[in-house]
């Protein structure tokens, strides 16, 4: 897992490298491509928190940590809770199922603009942990939001009209458990080994699948 900032570089280079490689097997699916874009936004996140690593360790100026901790935090708590329902709603072929994800763009949308309002209210900090980042942004309501976020995140995938989509939303809510339970303050900095294994996953699925789409799971 990413305990370490050499862990964070490591992880966001091979992340990133392959979010390249997703990108370049996109071949003409025009609907794939927030999908094969997913890894790369991965990557680029685990790079910034190496620099949160290093600012908070007094390896980079204070200024450069705290630009990244910002940075670190929005993907996390407001770029992915819309990002990953879009993915899916661009994914899914009819109007009908496009419909079906609405609802969890929307949630997500809105659980976005809380955390963000959150964030500039209350000015979020990052703390070491003993294997992870520690960080705080004086949420409010705190469980029925982050509820809400896993609604829309978890929720898009296992409501997609495709097996793959739906059985990588079930391996996402138990990893999504086993994080939490770990450490809830560190989800987020404990997330980048997931997001190495999905990132995996999404590659694979760029590379083998057919220019097509897959039978989907449930018929209209």
């Amino acid at each position: 897992m990413c305990f370490s900032p050499q862990g964070d570089l490591v992880g966001g280079v091979v992340v990133t490298a392959i979010g390249v490689d997703a990108c370049l097997h996109v071949r003409g699916r025009q609907d794939h491509r927030l999908l094969a874009a997913f890894p790369l936004l991965l990557g680029v996140h685990l790079l910034i928190e190496t620099f949160v690593w290093w600012g908070l360790q007094g390896l980079v100026p204070a200024s450069l940590g705290r630009v990244a901790m910002w940075a670190y935090l929005v993907i996390a708590f407001v770029v992915l809770p819309t990002f990953v329902p879009l993915v899916i709603m661009a994914l899914e072929p009819t109007a009908a199922r496009k419909w079906r994800i609405a609802p969890f763009v929307v949630a997500g949308v809105i659980v976005s603009l809380i955390l963000l309002e959150a964030m500039v209210r209350t000015h979020p900090s990052v703390h070491l942990g003993a294997y992870h980042l520690s960080s705080t942004i004086g949420l409010q309501h705190g469980i029925a939001i982050i509820g809400c976020y896993l609604v829309a995140t978890c929720g898009a995938l296992l409501a997609s009209g495709f097996r793959d989509v739906v059985y990588f939303g079930a391996a996402n809510v138990v990893a999504v458990v086993i994080l939490a339970r770990l450490s809830a303050d560190g989800f987020a900095s404990l997330w980048c080994f997931y997001a190495a294994i999905a990132s995996a996953a999404i590659v694979l699925h760029m590379r083998l699948a057919k220019p097509h789409r897959h039978t989907p799971a449930l018929a209209h």
